[in-house]
């Protein structure tokens, strides 16, 4: 089959757990967007979800910090954080060991990558899950790249890493849907915390719906910090969508800074020309 779905959102703890003291009118347009979103995700009929996250410490630290792992296992529990804090249950999420291997097996031929059969989902996962798989029946495999600890993955790489796994995708028996989720910009744990630098989103967002890996890939990390905060670093999820649906382009379906939230909140898709590959079929069959 191929990939069916792919796709951006952000993951702030406080979308869940500040729900309440954001602005009413923000925080509809946001869920609104998030609701299109599963939708989007469902009418693909996926049979995995294989979601590209940036964790917080949950399994990584510096004395062992992948670039780039997967997950390999049947389930995977979460929320790693107090789940009456976070405002998501704390539950086993369905994941598929041979699935994950044979993507594992197709992203190795082109990127180097450690794998995981256990992991702990923090929130950079559990928000996105909670929007979007709220029935948690869709099995997934977490992906992570490494935005905490320098040396960060080049931006190339990121976007070699989501080409990589869309040649194993499309490889794949299975239907396969892919969500990446990060910042934008935000100052984490930090005085600057509920700082957001709407121009730089914007800016970004603006060269993911033109899939211009050039520009995309053109950030430093010096500039990223500058701008977009530490937090920032995690445009490397959103690089890895676009190298997955290399020669398409995404559209933007929300964005909203939410300074309780202390993040640039975004809801996007980006097309995987699967969608022509399902007209032309249901023309044939009509």
């Amino acid at each position: 089959m191929s990939l069916v779905f792919a796709g951006v959102c952000s993951h702030g703890p406080g979308i869940t757990a500040r729900r309440d003291r954001a602005d009413p009118r923000q925080l509809a347009r946001l869920e609104a967007a998030y609701q299109a979103q599963r939708e989007a995700l469902r009418a693909s009929r996926p049979d995995v979800l294989v979601v590209i996250a940036a964790e917080h410490f949950a399994n990584f630290f510096m004395n062992n910090m992948p670039a780039f792992a997967v997950g390999m296992a049947d389930h995977y529990e979460g929320p790693i954080e107090d789940p009456e804090w976070l405002g998501i249950a704390r539950r086993r999420v369905p994941g598929n060991s041979a699935l994950s291997l044979q993507l594992i097996e197709g992203m190795s031929a082109t990127v180097d990558l450690s794998f995981c059969e256990e992991w702990k989902l923090d929130h950079g996962i559990m928000v996105p899950l909670h929007h979007l798989v709220p029935q948690n029946d869709l099995p997934i495999i977490p992906v992570n790249i490494n935005c905490q600890g320098p040396p960060l993955a080049p931006l190339q790489r990121a976007y070699a890493l989501g080409e990589a796994i869309r040649r194993a995708a499309d490889a794949m028996p299975a239907r396969v849907a892919l969500i990446g989720t990060g910042g934008i910009s935000h100052w984490p744990c930090t005085p600057d915390s509920g700082r957001i630098n709407e121009a730089w989103d914007r800016e970004f967002l603006a060269r993911w719906t033109r899939n211009d890996r050039e520009a995309l890939c053109a950030y430093t990390d010096e500039e990223t910090q500058r701008d977009g905060g530490q937090g920032g670093y995690e445009i490397r999820t959103f690089i890895a969508v676009a190298g997955a649906c290399a020669g398409h382009t995404g559209e933007v379906w929300c964005y909203e800074p939410i300074p309780i939230f202390a993040c640039g909140c975004s809801i996007g898709v980006m097309a995987t020309g699967a969608e022509a590959t399902t007209a032309r079929a249901s023309a044939a069959l009509a």
